[in-house]
């Protein structure tokens, strides 16, 4: 077992306390947005080892087999398949899709081949690989993800023309046009992607629409707007003229409560709002941005990425298992997850492990013991395990007497 020291990702919509509060650290004084725990090479964990200090990319990519198992390493080849990260927003991310494995695959060789650096701002595919991920919500979280039918929609900007009208100012044509497009007899998925790109292609116009839209609606009577129309108030006010604030009323608005988990498929065009959170993905930084955000829209990579289809919200349904874990199993192969409580004096339960395991304690402390060593993992602590060492058994430890510790642990899907 090899604890770890993780990078801390300072976007500026991240919170400045959520992550030093969960772990008992203490806060940089700037914003902390993601705590990145895996093998990705971008910002890779440091495993501490005998011999000293190794990135844990390095270290994997030194002992693949012993590291990751036979099976995970024909699956998925000599690296770490998920990427974990504490994610603690205090203003919207940007909307965002993720490609498929094979989109990724190609259009990394293009911009490769094409000499796009790796770190150039307008570049899309930062690896070669699919980034389907789950959230966690470990407060109230609060999100955009996928789009909702058409007719929910129409509603909606049907209360936008409303509230623009009561404020006494011309609807836009924009408005108009987009009402029109989703009460059309065309199939869905053309609606919706209709309607979406009159928003993103719509330049001054839809910042316009934008700005009109917001301002009519922060004039309503204090509870008069539902979350969805609220929400393009709150955006508009982060994000003045952004597409994305009225791209909002297009998809499902979402609160998540502590414990409760949502996956995000390829395709699904989705947005963090608020809220803190443990986000699991296949080991990839691909996104393709479509509004909130400052950063490069590729407008036409975009389009041919996004599944532009009504959806319900993908939950994440909670398994117990008959020695107390609670597993999170999204559909995909990389990455499942798991929590386990621990109080002094319970019996010891072992971690469900698939192959490499990345355990993170956030409450009180634990002891963890496999067949080649032990290791107290204290609160805000994490550990990387190999798959050569299984079973991990969780024992409750001295220094959390009176405490229940709470442990997560990420491995390969089962």
């Amino acid at each position: 077992m090899f604890a770890l020291t993780n990078v801390m990702r300072d976007y500026p919509w991240g919170s400045a306390t959520a992550i030093a509060e969960l772990l008992g650290t203490t806060p940089s004084g700037g914003p902390e947005a993601e705590l990145w725990m895996g093998a990705h090479p971008d910002s890779p964990s440091v495993a501490l080892t005998p011999d000293g200090p190794v990135a844990l990319d390095e270290l994997i990519s030194a002992h693949p087999h012993s590291m990751l198992g036979e099976d995970a390493l024909a699956a998925f080849g000599a690296r770490l398949p998920f990427l974990a990260k504490l994610l603690a927003a205090d203003k919207a991310l940007s909307l965002q899709v993720h490609p498929t494995l094979e989109r990724a695959r190609t259009r990394f060789a293009d911009e490769e081949s094409a000499g796009v650096a790796r770190d150039a701002e307008h570049r899309n595919y930062k690896d070669e690989n699919h980034k389907p991920e789950m959230l966690f919500a470990l407060s109230n979280f609060e999100a955009l993800c996928g789009f909702r039918p058409c007719a929910e929609s129409a509603d909606l900007f049907r209360s936008v023309a409303d509230a623009i009208t009561a404020a006494g100012v011309l609807v836009p044509a924009l408005l108009s046009e987009l009402t029109m497009t989703l009460n059309s007899r065309m199939a869905e998925p053309l609606v919706i992607r209709r309607a979406f790109e009159a928003l993103i292609d719509g330049g001054a116009h839809a910042s316009e629409l934008v700005t009109v839209a917001a301002a009519a609606l922060a004039r309503a009577p204090e509870g008069g707007l539902d979350a969805s129309l609220r929400t393009v108030v709150e955006l508009s006010n982060q994000y003045p003229g952004d597409p994305g604030v009225l791209i909002s009323l297009l998809l499902n608005r979402i609160s998540l409560a502590p414990g409760q988990a949502v996956f995000l498929p390829a395709g699904n065009i989705h947005a963090y709002l608020s809220g803190l959170g443990l986000e699991v993905m296949a080991s990839s930084d691909n996104v393709l941005r479509g509004g909130l955000t400052g950063k490069h829209v590729d407008t036409p990579e975009l389009l041919e990425t996004v599944e532009f289809a009504s959806t319900a919200v993908p939950f994440v349904p909670t398994r117990t298992t008959s020695l107390g874990q609670h597993v999170w199993e999204p559909p995909f192969a990389e990455f499942a997850l798991q929590r386990l409580e621990i109080s002094a004096g319970s019996e010891p339960v072992p971690l469900v492990q698939n192959g490499p395991l990345l355990v993170l304690a956030i409450s009180g402390s634990v002891l963890l013991d496999s067949p080649r060593g032990d290791m107290v993992l204290p609160r805000g602590g994490s550990v990387f395990v190999p798959a050569a060492e299984n079973p991990v058994m969780v024992h409750p430890h001295a220094n959390a007497a009176g405490e229940t510790s709470v442990v997560f642990a990420v491995t390969v899907a089962g």
